[in-house]
């Protein structure tokens, strides 16, 4: 079946717009009724596997007031008594537990239209397909505000149904000298989709760390996740992220650095098996002078699956004093798995110092010859090297991010 097709398929399983996001509805499903969806001649997407990305589709979307709670069947670890908790359900009530902490408080309805899709404007990402296919079919949104100078610690949950397709959508506006600990995990179900947007406003002199745990858990999950920020001068923003165990899955980090002398950190991880597909498709752009990026995006790839990695940088005249370095480095550990890398500079400025590369290999015999000489046998020495080669990613994590046992899965499933 043609993707045209199945997009208008798609678009036609949806119900008419409505609710307070029925303008950014309208504008994803015109968007994608004109254009439909990508093939192989797009850039951004020629690699994707296509019907991974049209079973993504053909999954009932859950908007409205369905009710889904049968189907709710995950058990969650004890919270962290210092990081609050939100989940959230696509069902008529989607955020469950909310209990925000003082200096965290619900966006009113002003806020809400002066800010949302202004990010996704500013990064230059109205028009992606995975924003579209988000805009077309959200129908609830979690809009926080992070207040002034406080110092706080969240963590949003964000589970999968059974046999369906949600889309989820966060606003966060960070306000000047707030610091903010966001930890937001991702859970795959049977034969499951999920489609995530969060915008991100930092004002100036926010710190945000924000790791993202993304596990897919289940055979036959899919997501689409997009991250949308806008940091303004003088605010540091570190995005670590991990992503594992799902069939299909599509990462977009977009971050504008809107007046310069901004820092932006990112440590990502892809861990793929079987014939699963994990991509990574990242935009860094400075519009001002004295930005920083530290980049290192990794990836291990076994058995049939694939891996890839497109990472754009983006330096314009204005942006002079640039400082950037962007690394990918991967493990292949099959003959029949594949790593796609493709690191990207754009420079115009001519004052500035940025560097990239990317590296593809395999275990070093040296250093398991060293573990097998110790004493250690083969599978302990081989989950020793893989979980060195994780730590420069899983380090920058919260500790409290453990109790979901995801070093565990990542070594178990490679070891299969």
């Amino acid at each position: 079946m043609k993707s045209s097709t199945i997009c208008e398929e798609w678009l036609n399983s949806l119900p008419p717009t409505q609710g307070y996001l029925k303008n950014e509805q309208s504008i994803g499903r015109e968007f994608l009724s004109e254009q439909g969806m990508p093939s192989k001649k797009d850039e951004a997407w020629r690699l994707s596997n296509f019907n991974r990305l049209n079973s993504f589709l053909k999954l009932p979307t859950i908007i409205g007031s369905e009710d889904i709670k049968s189907k709710f069947k995950f058990i969650f670890p004890a919270k962290d008594q210092n990081r609050e908790r939100i989940i959230i359900n696509p069902n008529k009530n989607p955020i469950f537990n909310i209990n925000l902490p003082e200096g965290i408080e619900e966006l009113n309805n002003r806020e809400i239209e002066e800010n949302i899709g202004k990010i996704v404007c500013s990064t230059n990402i109205k028009n992606d397909i995975s924003v579209c296919l988000n805009q077309a079919s959200s129908s609830h949104l979690l809009a926080l505000k992070v207040k002034r100078n406080s110092n706080q610690s969240l963590e949003i949950v964000i589970p999968s149904i059974e046999e369906k397709s949600i889309s989820t959508r966060i606003l966060l506006l960070v306000e000047e000298g707030a610091k903010l600990d966001l930890l937001q995990i991702f859970l795959g179900n049977h034969n499951s989709a999920q489609n995530h947007l969060i915008e991100i406003k930092l004002e100036s002199k926010v710190e945000l760390t924000h790791g993202l745990l993304s596990l897919g858990e289940e055979k036959e999950s899919s997501s689409i996740c997009t991250v949308a920020v806008e940091q303004s001068e003088k605010s540091k923003y570190s995005l670590n992220s991990i992503h594992h165990g799902w069939d299909y899955a599509r990462f977009e980090p977009r971050i504008i650095q809107s007046d310069g002398e901004a820092s932006t950190i990112i440590k990502g991880l892809q861990v793929t098996k079987s014939k699963e597909q994990i991509a990574t498709h990242s935009l860094i752009r400075f519009e001002g002078p004295n930005g920083k990026l530290d980049q290192l995006q990794k990836a291990v790839a076994s058995e049939y699956s694939h891996c890839i990695f497109n990472g754009s940088i983006e330096v314009p005249q204005k942006a002079q004093k640039t400082e950037a370095a962007q690394l990918s480095r991967n493990l292949l550990l099959s003959k029949r798995a594949k790593i796609d890398t493709k690191p990207e500079l754009e420079i115009v400025a001519d004052d500035v110092r940025c560097t990239h590369g990317a590296t593809v290999s395999q275990l070093q015999d040296e250093e398991l010859f060293y573990l097998l000489s110790r004493g250690i046998d083969n599978e302990h020495a081989n989950s020793l090297l893989l979980q060195g080669y994780y730590d420069e990613v899983i380090s920058h994590f919260p500790k409290s991010a453990e109790k979901w046992n995801f070093i565990e899965k990542l070594i178990q499933d490679i070891k299969k």
